[in-house]
């Protein structure tokens, strides 16, 4: 579904991504983890069209959409739920969700997916009318997840869905995680909780200081010496 090839990234003269390639096949979770500043997140916000690769490519569904504007990638199909949440503070829990369908024309079909994320998410229906500035971090990123939902796309892109979380909240996120692949969504998360990463995806990549060092089924990383002494805590 997914293939980047050697792109390399640049803030300034500063190179955050250095030859990164990977793949996501559909209907898969592929989870990304690393440190923090290894290039993660910027891996995800070059693959939604808020940065351009200075060099290498990116193909989604055999097209390329290397450097193409952000709302086209919208429109071919992929969602990013970004790091911190980004709820629009001062609208409703509703008036987000609608916000998250701003491509789309069908109406009755916008209403039948509000109720589906409702469904998913019970919690965001009893707060539908609240602002969604006064939710709490766990109910903010329910929103965002629902609102990338409302753009009904193929590859859901997740930055940190866990971060600042309680760990039962953790555990909800992760829960749904799961059913909304289950329902037919190729996701890419990148989340520092490598353990409940690793127990929720088919494969992984580790990324360092703007590098893929290691890459593997989820089973093959959770086994690895490197891999619990760097990042599972030694378990």
């Amino acid at each position: 579904m997914l293939k980047v090839d050697q792109i390399d990234v640049y803030y300034g003269n500063i190179q955050a991504l250095k030859g990164v390639s990977l793949e996501v096949n559909e209907g898969e979770i592929v989870t990304l983890i690393g440190a923090n500043g290894a290039g993660k997140s910027t891996l995800l916000k070059t693959l939604s069209g808020l940065l351009k690769p200075k060099e290498g490519t990116i193909q989604y569904l055999d097209h390329s959409i290397s450097g193409k504007p952000a709302q086209a990638i919208v429109k071919a199909g992929i969602s990013h739920v970004p790091e911190g949440r980004r709820v629009f503070a001062n609208m409703t829990v509703e008036e987000n969700l609608e916000l998250g369908a701003y491509l789309r024309k069908d109406s009755n079909e916008i209403r039948k997916d509000i109720q589906k994320v409702y469904e998913l998410f019970p919690r965001l229906l009893e707060r539908r009318k609240q602002l969604s500035g006064t939710l709490s971090g766990g109910e903010q990123q329910m929103l965002a997840m629902g609102r990338a939902i409302m753009a009904r796309p193929k590859l859901l892109l997740l930055d940190e869905p866990s971060m600042g979380l309680a760990p039962l909240m953790v555990k909800t996120i992760f829960q749904i995680i799961e059913e909304i692949n289950r329902d037919g969504t190729t996701i890419l998360l990148v989340e520092q909780n490598a353990n409940m990463a690793l127990s929720i995806a088919n494969r992984a990549y580790v990324i360092e200081t703007g590098r893929v060092v290691i890459s593997g089924t989820a089973e093959e990383l959770q086994a690895s010496e490197q891999i619990k002494m760097a990042y599972l805590g030694g378990l």
